[in-house]
This record gives structure tokens, C-alpha cells and sequence, in this order.
């Protein structure tokens, strides 16, 4: 899969498989929501983690985890999502309250900067 094809919005239409992607940016990973056909044309969704980290030798290389997600699944999985969102929100109230940009002393320093992500290994 090439994602170096984005256009302004973000995405790329695609033919075949790939329909619809949208990566997000997030220090050190990149989350990809991707939609895709299956042969009879019904759309469903693939989420991607992806992470850079070194090797031992140097070398830069991608830890990647990805789910699928059907749309008979989509609101039980929305509301899912919103119910522990809501729930940190309510218990972890520092975390809304800070500037925009601004981390937690838990949380990793902030990046300068993106990293470069190497889309076509992933």
C-alpha cells in the first residue's frame, strides 16, 4: 500500500481494494484508517498502529498492529470507544486541562519535529 499520493485533504481515492485512507500523525506513531472493498463491494475498516523505532544496528524499522473493523461492528465499537474516552476524561481531568501541545510529566517529551515515515514498508 503507497500513501505518498495524498492529496490536500488527506486522502487518496484508490481503485480495487483500497477505498479511502486517512492517516493521523501522533508523535511517535502514525494511526492509519483505512476503508477498503471486499469483492462484492461492501466497505469495512482497517486500523493501523504504526511506530518507528532503531534496531540495535541503527537501522530504523516499523512495529505495526492493525485491526479490522466491520460495519455491522461500527456503533457497538463507537460506543465502546466513547464509554473509556468519557471514562479517562472523567478520571484523569489534567490531561483536558492543559494547553494545547503540552504533555504530562507521565506522557513522552514532546517531539521537535515529525519523523519521517517510510510509508511503502509499511
Amino acid at each position: 500500500m503507497y500513501y505518498e499520493d495524498y492529496d490536500n485533504a488527506g486522502f487518496q481515492d484508490r481503485n480495487g481494494d483500497d477505498v479511502y485512507s486517512k492517516p493521523v500523525r501522533a508523535g511517535k506513531r502514525t494511526y492509519f484508517f483505512d476503508v477498503k472493498a471486499t469483492k462484492g463491494n461492501d466497505y469495512y475498516l482497517t486500523i493501523t498502529e504504526s511506530k518507528r523505532r532503531v534496531e540495535r544496528d541503527g537501522r530504523y524499522v516499523y512495529d505495526k498492529h492493525k485491526i479490522f473493523l466491520y460495519k455491522e461492528d461500527f456503533d457497538k465499537f463507537a460506543d465502546g470507544l466513547q464509554e473509556v474516552v468519557n471514562y479517562i476524561r472523567e478520571r484523569c481531568p489534567t490531561t483536558q486541562e492543559q494547553a494545547p501541545g503540552e504533555r504530562a510529566e507521565s506522557q513522552e517529551p514532546a517531539p521537535n519535529s515529525f519523523s519521517d515515515v517510510d510509508f511503502e514498508t509499511l
